[in-house]
């Protein structure tokens, strides 16, 4: 153990000299991302809490033939725009952005609407622009309220009553608190921390093994009167230092960063004060030895630092892809899925985030697993640098 804690101490002031790599690793992204975060954050939330209420234009074509239904649209905060424009010139009014929706009032829609015939109406829009889809939805659904208005003064007049004609009446209730929502509005929140903390470690995985091996110190230090084993469990020992420093950094700087963006603005509440952010930080250090296991492995077979940091960098996506099929699944937490390193760290993540506590076995199944998988690791490492190829 003495020789081990040696070359952790060694590792750790020879890391902690390389400026450039420091402030890379810990600051740039344990602080830098999350304040970009949470100012991206902040530029949305910015952009969607207006546009509920602001009010939508509409170019209408022929707006002489429906007064009623443009006198419902103005009441809805809608701007009119009257246009003379044909088909052609509607099309191409929508193309370049001139009005971002188009609505033409056929020559036929009154005397059809006078019959109680399926009036026509046509709305010109570009399906493809992502940026006016919120418009055009706001429009449909105006004209959809409309139709129901029209369609129950029709049931009146024939004396029926319209709410015979509605057989079931669903009404939603939504249980969902507002830490709940805002974890929809942070889904990847898990993903960044994980990977925030695995950059920590990143280059001194690379520099205790490809780094020395290409410098050529590798090979003076196994000579020494040391375990070859020891040697890299030290070196993973400082690797799981600065992870776990890095996952402090990120988490605190996560918590005090996105309590200022202004989720309560719409309806959000963040559930990331101290206690949440001390929770987080304990259900994902038993992630840390793996991590560092796994990134030592494969930097013990390269041969230079840049091929160490290509394959350690593809390395790093395995821990987090469970996470982006916990997000296109919709995956929730059973004991089978506590038993996958990071995907159990991620629902561990959104737990605390949504103040719902998984069960104590869920919590034990996940850290249990994962430092067990991950001294599996360690002890593959520790066999690797006993290898003679080691040198070559």
């Amino acid at each position: 153990m003495s020789a081990i804690l040696t070359v952790f101490r060694k590792e750790v002031r020879e890391n902690l000299r390389d400026r450039r790599t420091v402030f890379s690793s810990l600051i740039f992204g344990t602080v830098v991302t999350p304040l970009l975060m949470a100012v991206l954050l902040k530029v949305v939330l910015q952009h969607v809490a207006p546009s509920a209420d602001r009010a939508v234009e509409l170019a209408v074509m022929h707006a002489e033939r429906a007064p009623n239904l443009l006198a419902f649209l103005r009441q809805s905060n809608l701007e009119l725009v009257a246009v003379d424009y044909d088909d052609a010139a509607a099309r191409a009014a929508v193309r370049g952005q001139v009005h971002h929706v188009v609505l033409a009032i056929p020559a036929d829609y009154g005397p059809r609407l006078s019959s109680a015939q399926p009036a026509p109406l046509q709305l010109y829009l570009d399906s493809s622009d992502t940026a006016d889809e919120r418009d055009v939805n706001r429009v449909r659904l105006l004209l959809a309220q409309y139709n129901g208005r029209i369609v129950q003064a029709r049931q009146l007049a024939r004396g029926v009553d319209p709410l015979s004609m509605q057989a079931v009446a669903v009404q939603d209730v939504d249980v969902s608190t507002p830490s709940a929502r805002a974890v929809v509005a942070l889904g990847s929140l898990s993903y960044l921390i994980l990977l925030t903390m695995l950059m920590g470690g990143l280059y001194l995985a690379i520099d205790t093994t490809a780094g020395e091996r290409e410098r050529g110190s590798l090979e003076p230090l196994i000579t020494l009167p040391v375990r070859r084993d020891h040697l890299i469990y030290g070196k993973m020992l400082a690797t799981c230092a600065f992870m776990t420093l890095s996952l402090t950094l990120s988490v605190l700087a996560l918590s005090v960063v996105l309590r200022r963006v202004g989720l309560e603005n719409v309806g959000l509440r963040i559930n990331f004060g101290l206690p949440t952010a001390l929770g987080i930080i304990a259900g994902c250090l038993p992630l840390v030895p793996l991590g560092a296991a796994l990134m030592t492995i494969v930097a013990a077979f390269t041969r230079n630092y840049r091929e160490a940091q290509t394959y350690t960098s593809l390395v790093m996506l395995v821990p987090t892809l469970p996470l982006m099929f916990a997000g296109i699944l919709g995956m929730r937490p059973t004991a089978a899925l506590m038993l996958v390193p990071s995907l159990s760290q991620h629902f561990l993540i959104m737990s605390q985030l949504r103040a719902e506590p998984l069960p104590l076995s869920y919590v034990a199944l996940s850290a249990g697993t994962t430092l067990l998988i991950g001294a599996v690791l360690g002890f593959i490492a520790g066999g690797l640098y006993k290898r003679e190829a080691l040198l070559g």
